[in-house]
């Protein structure tokens, strides 16, 4: 009655101890299968640096929570495997009993012997795979540890970038703050040579009630230098363009090579709209006349790399109306000294 009890204990705790090594492996599986993916997730956002940083800090508790749960259940499976071992030594010494039987018994004790040396190779295979799984935990504590180094490496090399970022952030304020006074200096003494220029301009150009100035801007009405509807000029227009020029030649050898100005020449109409084979809206009239007005003054020797052509059609009026004084001061062509 004893064994029987004993064998029925033993064969009901069997099939429980195998479903137990059957999730240690699988445990153990998973367990590589995350670190892989850590290592993958680690190489792709390194570059993401702070990001990187924290999704591997939160890969390492998790792997360290893992670690432990499996080392708690390789104990218990050395400690079962002890438990295992016990019992073979009570069938041994049980078997070594039955052999002191009759001859009646001899077929109770072969098949006594029949489970010990089953049990002895199961135990034998429990023993591989018991050691299997250390080995792998004992790798998965290597493996653990360099992942530990590499978020160490990665640790300096964010602080030695960081550094470098601080550095370079300063050298570009200093940077923007020098430019900043070069652009100041250079816009004052550009409205300086502005100022002379546009008196230059008022002296050469006093008799003409058509021509002033307004704001910046030196404004020429476009009936002084174009026919209605059209972009070659008048007489009269090139006149009052050659003195234009001339002062313009006169202002380039005054001011100082490093500022790099420009003088701005733009066309603009009234609201009125225009449809003809040359010019069909007042985009094409606006631009081909500021065009006309600087080929010119390329002709009269301005370089051309100091004039900027723009039309502007009827969308930059002066003044709101619709009268014919109105519409007049709005068809003018626009003279301004700027910065590139």
């Amino acid at each position: 009655m004893a064994r029987k009890r004993r064998t029925s204990e033993y064969s009901e705790f069997w099939p429980g101890y195998v479903d137990m090594l059957s999730t240690l492996l699988m445990v153990f599986m998973f367990l590589l299968t995350i670190f892989m993916v850590a290592q993958y997730y680690v190489a792709r956002e390194a570059s993401g640096k702070d990001d990187a940083l924290r999704r591997l800090t939160r890969q390492i508790g998790e792997l360290t929570s893992l670690l432990s749960l499996e080392k708690g259940k390789a104990t218990s499976s050395v400690n079962e495997l002890a438990a295992l071992q016990a019992t073979l030594a009570s069938l041994r010494a049980e078997n070594s009993k039955l052999q002191g039987f009759s001859l009646d018994n001899d077929e109770k004790s072969r098949a006594a012997a029949g489970r010990l040396a089953g049990l002895s190779t199961e135990i034998d295979e429990q023993k591989k795979i018991s050691n299997e799984a250390m080995a792998k935990v004992d790798l998965l504590n290597q493996q653990l540890l360099a992942l530990r180094r590499q978020i160490a490496a990665l640790n300096e090399a964010l602080e030695a970038s960081e550094k470098k970022d601080v550095a370079a952030q300063d050298r570009i304020k200093d940077l923007g703050s020098r430019l900043n006074a070069v652009l100041a200096r250079q816009v004052q003494e550009l409205q300086r040579y502005r100022s002379d220029f546009f008196g230059r301009l008022r002296e050469l150009l006093r008799d003409r009630k058509d021509i002033r100035v307004v704001g910046d801007r030196f404004v020429f009405q476009s009936e002084v230098l174009f026919p209605s509807g059209q972009a070659t000029m008048t007489v009269e227009g090139l006149q009052a363009i050659d003195q234009l020029a001339d002062a313009i030649i006169e202002l380039e050898r005054s001011i100082p090579p490093e500022i790099d100005w420009a003088l701005q020449v733009d066309g603009h109409t009234d609201a009125r709209p225009i449809s003809s084979a040359n010019f069909p809206s007042n985009w094409e009239l606006s631009t081909s006349r500021a065009i006309s007005v600087v080929r010119y003054l390329v002709s009269r020797g301005v370089p051309p790399r100091r004039l900027v052509a723009a039309g502007f059609g009827e969308f930059q009026p002066l003044e709101q109306g619709a009268t014919e004084e109105v519409l007049r001061r709005n068809r003018r062509i626009e003279l301004k000294l700027t910065n590139r």
